[in-house]
């Protein structure tokens, strides 16, 4: 392991994260903060590992394993996989469909929510078993792997990722973040969505935000002679879903280009809803998939815009990629962590109506140096707030009072 970066002090128990899955080839916003969290904290020389399950993530059947059981050593962090207890699949995707349409479940419903989402008994009695000497730290918090995690050990942390989404509800949830000994958000207004859900009269609150590289950059060239893409385009990054609010972007953007916009859309990234075929005839949409990592910041860099639609954000580290980049943002204007990020640092604007949309388009376009120098205010925002050095000193500071000798 490369001790490339400053080191913190730490003497207390081991730092360890709780995740329902988890792997290089893991998608996932939480899957990636997660991830990177414990990469950074054990470059930095603070004992940081991993409790997991054998799934292989949210879109995977989470029944069939994925990974073998047992301890890996995974970019120096140590990587506990547990297998998935059995579930009752069909019960719990009856219940969800309910959900994702907004409907209240009963607390019995809850019960059996919360059971037959993916959770592992050998996971929560490791954690038991070992919670003198681990300090856990749960993410995100809607699955068994947190909501039992946490019932197990005395001391729970949990970096909720919390959307205001009908989950976000359930009165098991809110006890679940309620009883928690300490609470880690990604935003200020995740923060203030939290306060408003839930009762939080304990002092053992953070806004921590994500961690973000800031030492990338991308070739806009490279990027256009490698995909031979010429025209000037607006760029999306992620999966393609109801949950991402990619139907409204795609219909909005064939009303866009029907009326005579000539920006083109770029997709790249998870699998999802295919594009609309119409526009992949006529060249107005292209789908790149998963692209490597320099690739995808040269994509960054050839962009006029990243456009992030989904109302659901408890950060969006697409954003701040596309920021350190230096590509401005068009984001949702009823998500209001992107929203936010956008008016403070001036990295970008926001839409809620089709004639919003358009007009954002045709702004950009129309405005080229003031975009970029749009672009440029987001990546002096993130540089400021989210580097990884500021990221994991201040999240090692909020927990310094759990190296104290009454841990036992």
């Amino acid at each position: 392991m490369q001790l490339d970066r400053p080191q913190l002090q730490w003497a207390g128990p081991t730092i360890t994260f709780v995740i329902p899955w988890y792997g290089l080839e893991v998608k996932g916003g939480a899957e990636l903060q997660c991830r990177r969290n414990a990469e950074e904290l054990c470059r930095r020389g603070v004992r940081a590992e991993v409790f997991t399950t054998t799934a292989g993530g949210l879109l995977t059947d989470w029944s069939q394993p994925a990974f073998p059981p047992g301890i890996e050593l995974l970019n120096g962090v140590l990587v506990h996989r547990f297998p998935v207890r059995p579930r009752n699949a069909a019960r719990f995707d009856g219940l969800n469909i309910r959900l994702m349409a907004d409907e209240q479940l009963s607390l019995l419903e809850e019960a059996v929510f919360v059971r037959e989402i993916v959770g592992s008994d050998a996971l929560e009695a490791a954690i038991t078993a070992t919670q003198d000497e681990r300090l856990f730290i749960f993410i995100p918090y809607m699955f068994g792997t947190t909501y039992w995690g946490a019932r197990a050990t005395a001391r729970p942390f949990l970096i909720p990722c919390l959307h205001d989404e009908s989950y976000a509800y359930m009165q098991l949830y809110r006890q679940a973040l309620e009883a928690a000994h300490g609470l880690i958000f990604n935003s200020t207004a995740e923060q203030r969505l939290a306060h408003a859900i839930y009762d939080l009269d304990h002092p053992r609150l953070l806004m921590l935000g994500e961690g973000v590289d800031m030492d990338i950059s991308g070739d806009a060239a490279r990027f256009r002679e490698r995909y031979a893409i010429t025209a000037p385009f607006m760029l999306y990054a992620g999966r393609r879903d109801v949950t991402k609010n990619t139907p409204q972007l795609l219909d909005y953007f064939q009303r866009y280009r029907a009326t005579g916009g000539q920006l083109q859309l770029v997709c790249i990234g998870g699998a999802g809803d295919p594009l609309p075929p119409a526009l992949l005839a006529e060249g107005a949409a292209v789908d790149l998939g998963f692209v490597p990592l320099e690739d995808k910041y040269d994509c960054y860099a050839a962009a006029s815009l990243l456009c992030q639609p989904s109302r659901n954000e408890s950060f969006s580290l697409v954003m701040m990629e596309a920021w350190s980049c230096g590509t401005p943002a068009l984001v949702h204007s009823d998500c209001p962590v992107t929203r936010e990020f956008c008016e403070i640092s001036g990295g970008g604007l926001h839409f809620r109506s089709y004639e919003d949309f358009a007009g954002c388009l045709d702004w950009f376009q129309e405005h080229p140096l003031v975009a970029q120098q749009m672009g440029q205010a987001g990546a002096a925002f993130a540089h400021q707030h989210f580097r990884w050095d500021t990221i994991t000193a201040r999240l090692i500071e909020f927990l310094r009072p759990e190296e104290a000798s009454q841990w036992r």
